[in-house]
């Protein structure tokens, strides 16, 4: 089975070793790398985070979270990866710190699509193998090459 995710996500909107203490500066630089990967509103995605946090934490469990939000002003869902160069506490459904974040950015109107982008994501991060292997990539290239079949990464 592939975990395919190339199609949500692009290789901008990739980071490592993000260096953050709280929720609040996650969803801050999670914000600044959708803005310089999509060209939205960081300010908006940022917030449209903390909103969505606040109805119940997105971490859901083996150090991983998966925040998401609507947005106006996108056309299509898109979303971010990142690693934490520290775990930081999310108030997981484990109780574990999260270190690895998948963002996901959906138009307002995107209803079915929102959650089936969601399920894939989360079904992909629910693989532990695939999960240590995107924490041990080492490179924002190497991530991405995880994220993306052969034929994806050589269009890129």
């Amino acid at each position: 089975m592939t975990n395919d995710l190339s199609d949500l996500i692009r290789p901008e909107g990739i980071a490592e070793g993000l260096a953050v203490v709280s929720k609040k500066a996650l969803f801050q630089q999670l914000g600044q790398l959708a803005a310089a990967a999509y060209g939205m509103d960081a300010k908006a995605a940022a917030d449209g985070l903390a909103v969505r946090e606040k109805l119940g934490s997105t971490g859901f469990g083996g150090g991983v979270a998966i925040p998401h939000a609507r947005l106006i002003g996108i056309d299509a869902i898109c979303g971010v990866i990142v690693t934490l160069a520290k775990p930081i506490d999310v108030d997981a459904v484990d109780e574990l710190p999260v270190d690895l974040v998948v963002a996901l950015f959906s138009p307002p109107d995107a209803g079915a699509d929102h959650l089936k982008a969601l399920a894939r994501v989360s079904r992909a991060l629910r693989d532990a193998k695939f999960v240590a292997k995107l924490r041990g990539s080492g490179s924002k290239d190497a991530m991405y090459a995880l994220l993306a079949p052969d034929e994806a990464r050589d269009a890129a």
